[in-house]
């Protein structure tokens, strides 16, 4: 016995819907529940919508449960998040206080460093870029210092700078001739 549709749409107002609707695929759910409406089979509808009965049947339960509305593509959720608030915090006191190479092992923190210490502090197994995408929410950027020697003198760099010559100059502007007035 197939799951009735609900009583408080009509085919009509169904296909008045799928006119207005932005959105392909709603309009085509609604038409091949409008055809329901006026007697044809689920079979039917199914070759109007072009899928399987079971998917029919799907959209039979999302529109009886929430209306035309019920039948728009939506993003799927996904999988939650890994990390908890409390997780969260916890990296960002540490990303802020640095590393201390005694106890860390590392000088500066990178990625597979802070994906190694969630797996000693929580046991949660996160992915560099897992990790990655989850600082930068967070409103960290990864940065990079440009290299610089251990006793390199600030200022020093300055005095090798070489400074080239302009090689073009403006030209001067020219007066229009008399002859072309």
């Amino acid at each position: 016995m197939p799951i009735p549709v609900r009583a408080d749409f009509d085919a009509a107002r169904l296909r008045t819907f799928a006119r207005a609707s932005k959105n392909a695929g709603q309009a085509r759910r609604l038409l091949a529940l409008a055809a329901i409406y006026d007697g044809a089979s689920r079979t039917e509808a199914a070759r109007i919508g072009g899928v399987t009965l079971q998917i029919v049947r799907d959209w039979v339960v999302k529109f009886n449960a929430q209306g035309p509305d019920g039948l728009i593509d939506r993003k799927p959720p996904g999988q939650p998040s890994r990390l908890t608030d409390a997780h969260r915090s916890a990296l960002k006191a540490i990303i802020e206080s640095g590393p201390t190479p005694a106890s860390h092992g590392v000088v500066r923190w990178r990625l597979v460093d802070l994906c190694q210490w969630m797996w000693e502090e929580f046991h949660v197994v996160i992915a560099k870029q897992t990790l990655s995408r989850e600082l930068r929410a967070m409103g960290y950027r990864k940065l990079s210092a440009r290299p610089r020697h251990h006793a390199q003198a600030d200022g020093i760099i300055d005095v090798f700078k070489k400074r080239s010559q302009r090689s073009w100059q403006s030209s001067r502007p020219t007066r229009r001739s008399s002859l072309h007035a």
